[in-house]
């Protein structure tokens, strides 16, 4: 991105863009006022990590608790329809609106789980009379997640579904009887 060149007004003000601190004319991207161009490769490379982190790789287990390892039945699942049990009204304005069940034909939130995060890889959706929102798991060949979602054909210490972005992703990882490490909260 190109530097914003900003002027001083003779009576001491800054037109717009300007910094209180006058001696900066430039302001280039990230962050720097006419800084070296390593110290600025060194701000974007910290940035870049910090946003990185603050996906998936943030769930973490709890420290100092032992985790319980366990063989459970996973299935993965994806924000679309086949998956979530919505579908789209054909009342306008059209919004999705839940398939079957109790709640049928009420508004859906596509993408929101039920503990109302927004669904991302590393969501988990368990039984949650076993593992309560917030139990961190470690899943051979997914990674680690966090339970955050619940599902009606979910019951019981043995199952649990993954969130996958896409539907493709969901079927190709199928129904796995995988090794899964439990910190519970």
């Amino acid at each position: 991105m190109n530097g914003l060149l900003t002027t001083e007004i003779p009576d001491g003000k800054f037109s717009r863009g300007a910094t209180s601190w006058g001696h900066c004319r430039t302001i280039t991207w990230p962050f720097s006022c006419g800084s070296s161009g390593r110290f600025r490769v060194f701000r974007s490379l910290l940035l870049l990590t910090f946003l990185f982190s603050s996906g998936c790789a943030s769930i973490r287990p709890p420290r100092g608790v032992r985790p319980q390892t366990i063989l459970i039945e996973t299935t993965g699942y994806c924000p679309c329809g086949k998956c979530c049990g919505w579908h789209r009204s054909w009342v306008p304005p059209f919004r999705p609106v839940v398939s079957s069940g109790p709640l049928k034909g009420k508004p859906k939130r596509v993408g929101i789980t039920a503990s109302g995060t927004k669904a991302r890889k590393g969501t988990i959706a368990a039984d949650t009379g076993i593992y309560p929102f917030g139990t961190v798991m470690n899943i051979s060949g997914y990674g680690t997640g966090r339970v955050e979602d619940r599902g009606g054909a979910i019951q019981g210490s043995a199952r649990i579904d993954l969130f996958f972005k896409s539907h493709e992703q969901a079927l190709q990882w199928g129904r796995r009887c995988v090794r899964v490490q439990v910190w519970r909260p």
